[in-house]
């Protein structure tokens, strides 16, 4: 699809990354592959050899993950999927960590690389059309457009753009229920097909969530390109439309404008993240409960959860990590 422009009117030069040890690789690319067995092997051993942690996903539809390291093996992986023709046009996006985020490296092989549970969606060949982050502000500006937050609850809940509507979700697998619901309730009424613009943190969930909502009909849909993460990296927070911070799926839990590391934990329990006013709750107990899940737990759970954050404080004491310590 075509890029579709406005007014580049809120673009400023990429900021400067933090000033972190740690480079932080976020990759996609949406691309039939085959061999997937193949690529999975040789894959997992190159990242082995370049001392990477984190979760690279193969599936017949593309290529999807999150790795971190020292700068010089984090540009040699870039540069070795670049050198293969299937992913010569792969997106990345670098961001920095104080410390190793992951504790190991996993290359799985999925049915998905980004799970919707929806046969036949082409995300390579019927997805909507990207928007630079720098003509993002311009689009959802526009009283015709309808902006849909893709991600899930749990990660709108500390931020979202100004404006944007919520689906409430639990995973990205409920997303085509959400949006078959509120297309015929919302959708239908305007008397004109309405642009649809979508987002998400990185621009893969977004991108195949168009590519459904092409398939119900739907012809001027937009994405994000690069997602949340690009346009906090490129657009000045005094011109930004986000509001709050951007959930990430490792342990810096969340991060802000120029991609700066927020101050958020995560709860074990139901995966929310916790700022300080929750963490000083009388109801947060590290790796057990927190005010979003404390009345929802049983003991029994509770009792599950004691026994894994005890391990987990017992491996840290060793100067270990313990897999339950995972995000």
């Amino acid at each position: 699809m075509g890029m579709y422009l406005f007014p580049s009117a809120f673009y400023s030069a990429p900021m400067p990354l933090p000033n972190l040890p740690i480079k932080v690789a976020a990759l996609y690319h949406f691309v039939a592959l085959d061999n997937v067995p193949q690529r999975q092997e040789a894959l997992q051993a190159f990242c082995r050899e370049a001392n990477l942690r984190g979760t690279i996903l193969l599936a017949s539809e593309g290529i999807n993950g999150t790795v971190a390291g020292s700068d010089v093996d984090i540009d040699a992986l870039v540069t070795h999927l670049r050198g293969q023709a299937e992913f010569a046009q792969i997106d990345v996006k670098f961001s920095r960590a104080a410390a190793m985020p992951f504790l190991r490296m996993k290359v799985r092989i999925k049915k998905e690389i980004v799970t919707m549970g929806v046969e036949g969606i082409d995300g390579a060949h019927e997805k909507g059309r990207y928007v630079e982050p720098a003509d993002w502000n311009a689009l959802i500006a526009d009283p015709d457009t309808v902006v849909i937050d893709t991600r899930n609850d749990y990660e709108v809940a500390i931020g979202s753009f100004t404006g944007a509507v919520d689906p409430a979700t639990k995973s990205f697998r409920e997303f085509p229920a959400w949006f078959d619901a509120f297309a015929a309730e919302k959708l239908g009424q305007t008397g004109k097909p309405p642009k649809i613009a979508m987002f998400c943190t990185g621009g893969i969930r977004c991108e195949k969530a168009t590519a459904y909502v092409r398939a119900k009909g739907f012809d001027q849909v937009y994405h994000l390109k690069g997602g949340i993460l690009r346009y906090l990296e490129t657009v000045a927070a005094e011109q930004s439309q986000w509001q709050g911070d951007c959930f990430l799926f490792d342990q810096r839990v969340a991060v802000g404008h120029g991609l700066v590391p927020g101050d958020y934990d995560q709860c074990h329990a139901c995966r929310m993240p916790l700022n300080a006013d929750d963490r000083a709750s009388p109801l947060y107990e590290p790796g057990i409960a927190c005010p979003h899940c404390h009345d929802s737990r049983d003991e029994e759970q509770r009792a599950r959860y004691r026994a894994r954050q005890h391990q987990m404080e017992l491996a840290a004491q060793r100067g270990e990590h313990h897999l339950g310590d995972a995000v």
